[in-house]
């Protein structure tokens, strides 16, 4: 669906848009690849390693309505990859984060309706169902601008979509490479916060082949999110360094034991398919969501159901973490 297609992504320097770009230029033939962001240091390291030419790199912040409208000019798909993602970051610096994740929200939302963008994708956190930090709580309402931007397109057919996972091994921030640092430096043990804390665990190909099929997947509005594994903290650490012992450090402000993805208040408008959940709109946008546009069929999951790390039936153990080399 990309080929002959001009596509922008925003946030595009980070470890998604790199992995998106590779995958993207492997499988597809696209017109013309945007790379939105406002580091032009990344960029100019990106340029290094994609060069191709339909390439293009736009510094620009999500800021900044009118810059994002030059950029989408002619534009057909968007993945809006760009946030503040740092929780205590965010927590110091609560307006900041405000401004980009939640007003840069609905400046690319604005920007994409006026320039008639055929689909756009968010990128989701699982702090965003049932926040208890700042970051959580702008990405969930991130989550509704973009569920409710399908209630504004009026004629146009511009359409937008959520996709929402968990960690992704070794992007930027995560517990994997800061563990290997320690390794690498010397450490005498590892400092764990909880020993019964439990995280969703995705690959970062794997994250970027699931945006690119809800791109086919999606009617507007929905919140897409995968099946994807689980790991004890304890596992991992073992995995990466069985000689090295624990020191329990205690939970951070703003850290969950346990990760959620689809949050029990919504079981009723969460649907299953084979290897991904759905959670509807609340205002719907088409006529039927068990079926979706390339005709898969879900069904409504049981009352009460919560898609939590903690009791997610498929746990990683600390062998299958090591073949992953994590």
């Amino acid at each position: 669906m990309f080929n002959g297609k001009n596509i922008l992504i925003t946030g595009g320097t980070g470890s998604f848009g790199k992995k998106f770009i590779e995958i993207l230029l492997k499988k597809y033939n696209p017109k013309k690849v945007i790379i939105y962001s406002r580091d032009e240091l990344k960029q100019f390291e990106m340029q290094q390693v994609f060069k191709q030419p339909c390439m293009r790199y736009f510094i620009g912040d999500v800021r900044d309505e009118q810059r994002l409208e030059k950029a989408m000019y002619k534009v057909d798909y968007v993945v809006h990859a760009a946030a503040l993602k740092q929780v205590p970051a965010a927590e110091y610096n609560p307006m900041e984060c405000i401004k980009t994740n939640i007003q840069g929200a609905q400046n690319v939302i604005d920007a994409a309706i006026k320039c008639d963008v055929k689909k756009v994708i968010a990128l989701s956190t699982d702090k965003a169902a049932n926040p208890i930090n700042l970051y959580g709580a702008t990405k969930l309402c991130s989550d509704k601008l973009f569920a409710a931007a399908n209630n504004m397109v009026g004629d146009r057919n511009t359409r937008f979509a959520v996709v929402r996972y968990g960690n992704v091994i070794g992007s930027r921030g995560s517990v994997v490479p800061f563990f290997k640092k320690l390794v690498s430096d010397g450490a005498r043990e590892l400092p764990v916060t909880d020993e019964r804390m439990t995280r969703f665990w995705l690959k970062l190909e794997d994250a970027v082949e699931f945006v690119i099929k809800n791109f086919q997947r999606m009617q507007g509005g929905e919140t897409f999110i995968p099946k994807i594994p689980s790991i004890k903290i304890m596992d991992l650490a073992e995995a990466i360094a069985p000689a090295l012992p624990i020191k329990i450090v205690g939970i951070r402000p703003g850290e969950k034991l346990h990760e959620v993805m689809c949050p029990v208040d919504l079981y009723y408008d969460t649907l299953e398919f084979t290897d991904h959940f759905v959670i509807m709109p609340s205002t719907h946008f088409a006529d039927d969501y068990t079926v979706n546009a390339i005709g898969e069929k879900g069904k409504p999951v049981q009352d009460g159901f919560e898609y939590n790390s903690g009791t997610n039936p498929h746990f990683l153990t600390v062998e299958e973490l090591r073949e992953m080399d994590v």
